[in-house]
């Protein structure tokens, strides 16, 4: 049963214009008057209430209500007309009452007011007796729309553990009916499916939280709404609407590790960085919530460290510091895991981290030999005799068993011929004297190896320093190259002298200059030592003549501070030059060097001087020859110039004899101006023959090569008739013939050519040449 509310038609009068003057003025007195349904007013409409029911659709004219003009007689000399939208199709009017009928459906949410004119003329004189007016019939809505939730379904994520009353999302249905009249378009909001764990407010639709929710416990709700029109009343429409609420995750769980003891081990022999084990903390968070660092407490943090796996959220065990199983063999470990990211709000809950203990047990090894020292530094005094003692280095095998260990010298030979170890207890000594000057570190390696498992080696280094012994004496550094003026005088210094010492002193090199003993009494030069290791050579006399003596030789003797001293003599040669006081170093050699092959100046002048004549005339002599043989060439280009024809052509048939004029080469004889070549073809095919049985060093196949390179270079007017082909040599004995084409007159008698007419346009003037030929000498 489908229950309406009865809808009025309300008709607002709006008073036009008056027809006539007279109705105007009317109008003006009575500007203050109104039509009612229940009011008459002289000359004037009469409204009584227009009330209708909106249907499916109407089986008879609805009433609606009544329009009266107030001089209706009820004789029926009045008539009403009714104009304006829906007039006539909708609307009717009763002419003679005035009564107005609705004939069609009304729609509120198509349509919800329209606007009509009533007038009232007179039946007989057909004049309005009424001022023609305006009305507005508004329609009044009925439920006839379903409410509707045109956003759904709906998603929304909350955090979890949030407090009640915590709004979640919001929904709304929208309703079709006139919200301004009626109770149609109220709506009221209710939850059908999600108590107790959420609540609607009626009016708004607002979903909010009824109570805290773990997120671990369950993630997820599905909720439902109702929306109900008529305000919840019987009869009203309603929809539904589902809502997914998400609980969204927060760092509320601390992590737990799984064990409270674990147990893991590690070989003694494992080198810094092995991984020893993992260790896995569960969180019931997810995501960043989730996310925890690990940590090793306690006094094993010098040799375990742990590291997070970002990836699995575990936590890897590595070693350290080498462990050792004689050492120690077990060890309690105390790691903690502590979230990374930790909510504020939940730290009084307690805090978020655990502990656990890893018990990591050593495994023993069969290990190689330990020396008691990583590198060893020894000393020995250089000269000390083969065999002396230079250090002992010491190894012992770590494991229980205690095993014998034998010591050797590796890296090279002539280390071993310097040193050599007592395999037993390993005592290093000499093999021969060391000398620091040549090397003052030597750099041995020695290892130890157990004598009951040989694969178990270890290694140590050795550095053995040569300690210096004053064993050199000091000497020049270079040799020194001194020039004295014969017009020097007496006291002048000619030079500075040092010297160096290939020994090595703690306290610094110190040196004493001096002159020998022999050359103190009658030397012409003196020696002052200048007390820093340098010394200065001065004249002791004036005035040197190189007629006299040209070089004089003055030792030195030199000291130096070592333990013992040791000194040295050495020659310092000073050469007389011919100068004033100032020495030229580069006249001063040339000066010498005359001298001492006998020559003056004069006569070196006038040697250059012949040498320089003899050079010009060879100069002049090759360009001459050079010019006489450009003039020969040139001659002889201009005599070859018309003979000689230079083509690139790649071979284009008949198109190559136009090239030149190859007559001369089809002509069997040819006279020559110089002398006639021998006919050598039987000679040649001879020799060919016999150079299958000779190599290219026989005396015979030489001979043959001569005769012909000989007879080509002396008959230059000779055009080439034949070409000399060279062919590598197949071996004594082998069967294929010469490839020469130097005795082919004498082998193609018997061939035939007829086929070369077959080969096409390009081959016909190559087939007449041959066919021709062979007719003729048939």
């Amino acid at each position: 049963m489908n229950y309406y509310t009865l809808l009025s038609l309300v008709l607002t009068l709006v008073q036009l214009c008056p027809c006539t003057p007279s109705k105007q003025k009317q109008s003006t007195k009575n500007t203050n008057q109104s039509f009612t349904a229940v009011r008459r007013v002289k000359r004037g409409w009469v409204w009584e209430p227009l009330f209708a029911t909106e249907e499916q659709t109407p089986t008879q004219p609805l009433y609606v209500g009544q329009l009266k003009s107030d001089l209706d007689k009820q004789d029926g000399n009045l008539q009403y007309i009714l104009t304006g939208e829906g007039a006539g199709s909708i609307f009717v009017i009763d002419e003679y009452s005035g009564k107005i009928h609705v004939i069609q459906k009304l729609d509120r949410e198509k349509k919800s007011f329209y606007t009509l004119r009533a007038q009232a003329i007179n039946r007989n004189t057909h004049l309005p007796v009424e001022p023609e007016s305006e009305f507005i019939i508004k329609v009044r809505d009925i439920n006839d729309h379903e409410p509707q939730f045109l956003d759904g379904p709906y998603v929304a994520t909350i955090p979890e553990m949030s407090p009640e009353g915590t709004s979640v999302t919001q929904v709304t249905a929208t309703d079709g009916d006139d919200p301004s009249y009626g109770n149609s378009a109220r709506l009221l909001y209710s939850l059908i499916q999600g108590q107790p764990y959420f609540s609607v407010e009626p009016k708004t639709g607002v979903i909010r939280m009824s109570s805290q929710m773990d997120r671990e416990t369950k993630d997820q709700y599905l909720v439902i709404i109702q929306a109900k029109d008529m305000v919840g009343q019987a009869g009203a429409f309603s929809a539904t609407a589902t809502v997914t609420i998400n609980l969204s995750d927060i760092n509320d769980n601390a992590p737990k590790f799984q064990q409270r003891l674990y147990y893991m081990s590690i070989s003694e022999e494992a080198p810094v960085g092995t991984t020893i084990g993992r260790l896995m903390a569960e969180d019931s968070d997810i995501g960043e919530n989730a996310a925890m660092n690990y940590f090793i407490e306690g006094d094993s943090t010098d040799v375990f460290d742990i590291i997070t796996d970002n990836e699995t959220q575990e936590g890897i065990i590595l070693l350290k510091k080498r462990v050792d199983y004689e050492s120690k063999r077990r060890y309690n470990v105390r790691a903690k895991v502590v979230n990374r990211y930790i909510d504020e709000r939940f730290l009084e809950e307690g805090p978020f981290e655990d502990t656990t203990i890893v018990k990591i047990n050593v495994q023993d090894v069969d290990e190689p030999p330990v020396f008691t020292l990583e590198n060893y530094v020894m000393e020995i005094a250089e000269g000390a005799v083969s065999g002396s003692l230079v250090g002992v280095v010491t190894a012992r095998d770590p494991d229980n068993d205690d095993s014998p260990v034998r010591y050797s010298i590796v890296h090279g030979m002539y280390l071993k011929r310097l040193f050599s170890i007592n395999e037993h207890n390993g005592t290093i000594i000499t093999t021969k004297p060391l000398d620091r000057e040549i090397a003052a570190w030597h750099n041995i390696t020695v290892t130890a190896t157990e004598t009951r498992n040989p694969e178990k080696i270890s290694e140590a280094n050795v550095y053995i320093q040569v300690l210096d012994v004053n064993d050199h004496a000091p000497e020049f550094p270079k040799y020194y190259e001194t020039f004295v003026c014969e017009n020097a005088f007496s006291g002048q210094l000619i030079q500075n002298i040092s010297a160096v010492d290939q020994d090595d002193s703690a306290e610094g090199h110190h040196f004493f200059f001096s002159l020998a003993q022999e050359a103190t009494n009658n030397s012409h030069f003196t020696v002052k030592d200048n007390q820093d290791n340098t010394a200065g050579i001065f004249t002791a006399k004036s005035g040197f003549s190189r007629q006299e003596q040209l070089s004089f030789y003055l030792p030195i003797l030199i000291l130096d501070n070592g333990t013992p001293p040791l000194t040295s003599t050495n020659t310092l040669t000073i050469t007389v030059c011919d100068c004033d006081i100032e020495v030229n170093i580069f006249f001063c050699r040339y000066g010498a060097f005359m001298y001492s092959i006998g020559l003056s100046t004069e006569a070196l002048v006038a040697v250059l001087a012949c040498v320089l004549i003899l050079l010009v005339f060879i100069l002049a002599i090759v360009a001459i020859r050079q010019q006489q043989q450009k003039s020969l060439f040139s001659e002889k280009m201009e005599e070859f110039r018309e003979n000689i024809v230079r083509y690139d052509d790649e071979g284009g048939g008949e198109e190559d004899t136009e090239a030149f004029d190859i007559s001369a080469l089809r002509t069997r004889t040819v006279m020559r101006t110089h002398r006639p070549r021998k006919n050598m073809t039987t000679e040649i095919h001879s020799l060919c023959r016999q150079s299958l049985q000779v190599g290219p060093d026989s005396a015979v196949f030489r001979q043959f090569i001569l005769e012909k390179l000989e007879e080509a270079n002396t008959d230059p007017s000779a055009p080439p008739y034949d070409s000399l082909q060279m062919y590598a040599f197949e071996g004594t004995g082998s069967l294929a013939g010469s490839l020469s084409s130097l005795g082919s007159n004498m082998s193609d008698v018997d061939q035939n050519y007829e086929y070369l007419m077959d080969w096409g346009p390009q081959f016909k003037q190559l087939a007449s040449m041959y066919v021709s030929h062979r007719s003729v000498r048939d």
